[in-house]
Order: structure tokens, then C-alpha cells, then sequence
């Protein structure tokens, strides 16, 4: 019995096929430009088949967009300054990251002078 695809798979499989509307390609013609059959891409695109990381690249490459533009559900409303937040972000997080490595740091510095004092 064959197992539902995920969600995601689906979503993933609309915006290629979006895509390569878009660009007005074939299957054909874009299984050929990912050295793969035409059977192979449609899987892709109708979701039966799992996309892995290298080839989810590759595809992003061949149409020319990034791949969180592939795998986003609001193909139409990504945008560059969508990065720009993401890498914000990004620094915020490490900032805290090496705050709370600080943190850990003089909580284990405290407890080891407890332990010396006893």
C-alpha cells in the first residue's frame, strides 16, 4: 500500500512544475538539462518521487532561483530582502549563542569554587 507524500513533497512538486511553465519547457527538455528520463522529472513534479538535496540544487540552479523559492509554500512572495531578514537573524541567534556558552561558562566557574571551598 502506498503511503501518502508529505505535504512539503507536494508543495515542492507544484513550484517546479510552476517553473518550468514559466520558462515554457517541456518535461522533456528539463529532464534533459538534469541528465535524467522523463519519467524520473515527472515523479519529481507530481511528488512520488523524494527530491534529495543535491538534486533540489541542481533544479534550483537550472531555473535560476534559490532553493528556499522551490520549497516554499509562497513561491510568488519570496524576495531577496527575505534573505537579508533570514541572515539577521542568523547573527541574533549566534549572539546568544556565544552569551549563554559565556553564561555556562561562569556558572561552571562558580560551582567549581564552591566545590573548592567544601
Amino acid at each position: 500500500m502506498l503511503k501518502p507524500k508529505s505535504e512539503q513533497m507536494n508543495v515542492i512538486g507544484i513550484n517546479i512544475r510552476q517553473l518550468r511553465q514559466k520558462n515554457g519547457w517541456s518535461q522533456g527538455e528539463v529532464a534533459k538539462r538534469l541528465q535524467i528520463s522523463i519519467p524520473a522529472f515527472s515523479k519529481i513534479e507530481t511528488g512520488i518521487t523524494d527530491i534529495n538535496i543535491s538534486r533540489l540544487e541542481q533544479i534550483a540552479n537550472l531555473f535560476e532561483v534559490s532553493t528556499m523559492q522551490i520549497i516554499s509554500k509562497d513561491i510568488e512572495n519570496i524576495h531577496a530582502g527575505s534573505f537579508t531578514e533570514v541572515g539577521i537573524l542568523k547573527q541574533k541567534v549566534s549572539v546568544q549563542e556565544d552569551e549563554i556558552i559565556s553564561l555556562q561558562k561562569k556558572v561552571i566557574d562558580l560551582y567549581e569554587e564552591i566545590r573548592n571551598r567544601n
